[in-house]
């Protein structure tokens, strides 16, 4: 079986999803995901998505999103995503996207290294709320066609065209090719490289490996995120994040003798810095948060999933403590692209959370996820839109096992992709190492 196509996406997540929403009906499109249509971080996304309130916040917004990166973002980038904001949340709107709301319009919540209320959301899962209502509005498309269970295995180039597609397989082992005029690269993070991650264990970096293969550029491949508060438990598998926002309403950091130890909306980095020094001097795996200060009606009714997820870990917020533990959450490097989403390789491109775009820099701003992904996935959209020129899939290389292509098994290859990528991190981070050691004689 090999598939032609115009345009494949990899990834079924928010980026994916709102970037075949943005391609014109009359291309078809092929979108492929490693695990059911679900299992996406984009779904786990708890706080929320920012947005410009007014041209009075741009400058206050711009010089957060600045702060949080220590000032590597890439500018042009954050311009773009900040103006970019409200047609993005109409767009949402006109998905069918539920936003808090009051009787004098939007509710705005607050988070680590914001100097305002910013962030809309939806209950504690925004992501899923966005993420549900797009893939619910793609399922409607005539010219989209989705494969569950199908794993990018390598990407087919020529010469000439540069990207001509993908070569894939499926949870039968059946290997094959799918032809496409554009390659859009949408697969996610890198939490399942790590032991105690808030990710998916099946995003496990593959775009980064096979862009390494292929001489496609990388970018900031050792900014690596850990998120401050997750859940802490013993037991395998993704850790449980506690929001941001729980924090941005009121909730504090308790260490082994219930007392504050830090300024809880601390840049995500510097926050978990602090915690990391206070389980050293409590020598405790984890310190406390306390959801004391935030009213019980509000934790319900804002925080519900979280509410519900603690009272079967055995706490309950409104009456006690819960444990919290830094664990990897969010990739801010990757494959190297411009401000339309397009990499290096010809008819290659790459968005969320998989791309670098310059805009988180060397930390991101809480909330800013959802909504760099969104912006740059339209982005790509519309430069593929307006610059489309077809291949002749029929010329194009197609996968066939006679020809002695034959490739690994997945899992073998899954894991000789996950050792590149860990081993060009490291790489990365001496090299950068390097470079501060020398600046600062």
């Amino acid at each position: 079986m090999n598939i032609n196509t115009d345009v494949v996406i990899v990834g079924t997540g928010a980026s994916g999803l709102f970037c075949a929403l943005n391609l014109p009906s009359s291309r078809h499109i092929t979108l492929i995901t490693k695990s059911d249509l679900e299992s996406s971080d984009s779904f786990l996304a708890q706080g929320g998505i920012c947005m410009l309130k007014n041209e009075e916040d741009y400058e206050s917004y711009f010089n957060d999103t600045l702060k949080a990166g220590h000032y590597e973002n890439n500018r042009t980038s954050v311009d773009i995503m900040i103006r970019s904001s409200r047609d993005i949340i109409n767009d949402l709107i006109s998905y069918g996207v539920d936003f808090q709301k009051d009787d004098n319009g939007f509710c705005f919540t607050r988070e680590g290294g914001h100097s305002d209320k910013r962030i809309l959301f939806h209950e504690d899962v925004t992501g899923k709320e966005i993420t549900s209502k797009l893939l619910a509005r793609v399922k409607t498309l005539p010219n989209v066609t989705m494969l569950e269970y199908t794993t990018m295995i390598d990407i087919i180039t020529d010469d000439t065209n540069g990207c001509t597609g993908i070569i894939a397989r499926n949870n039968s082992g059946e290997t094959f090719s799918i032809s496409a005029s554009y390659t859009i690269l949408a697969c996610g993070g890198i939490g399942g490289l790590y032991t105690h991650s808030t990710n998916f264990p099946h995003l496990t970096g593959d775009a980064l490996a096979i862009s390494l293969k292929h001489g496609v550029e990388l970018e900031n491949i050792d900014y690596i995120q850990i998120h401050p508060t997750t859940f802490y438990s013993e037991k395998p598998g993704r850790r449980f994040l506690i929001s941001e926002s729980v924090r941005g309403e009121g909730a504090v950091l308790l260490n082994a003798h219930m007392e504050r130890f830090t300024n809880e909306l601390l840049p995500r980095d510097v926050l978990t810095s602090k915690i990391r020094e206070q389980m050293k001097k409590d020598g405790k795996p984890f310190v406390w948060l306390s959801m004391a200060p935030i009213p019980k009606e509000t934790i319900i009714k804002h925080f519900p999933n979280i509410y519900n997820y603690c009272l079967s870990e055995g706490y309950d917020v409104t009456k006690e403590p819960i444990p919290v533990v830094p664990a990897q959450h969010y990739f801010m490097g990757g494959v190297k692209v411009n401000s339309s989403s397009r990499t290096t390789l010809k008819r290659l491109y790459a968005i969320g959370e998989t791309s670098c775009n310059g805009v988180h820099g060397a930390n991101r701003l809480a909330s800013n996820s959802l909504l760099e992904a969104l912006v740059f996935a339209k982005r790509a959209a519309g430069e593929i839109t307006d610059t489309y020129s077809a291949i002749d899939c029929d010329t194009v290389k197609s996968y066939n096992e006679s020809d002695n292509q034959v490739l690994p098994d997945t899992e073998t290859l899954c894991e000789e992709y996950k050792k590149a990528v860990l081993e060009e991190i490291e790489l990365q981070k001496s090299k950068r190492t390097v470079k501060k050691d020398s600046e600062m004689r």
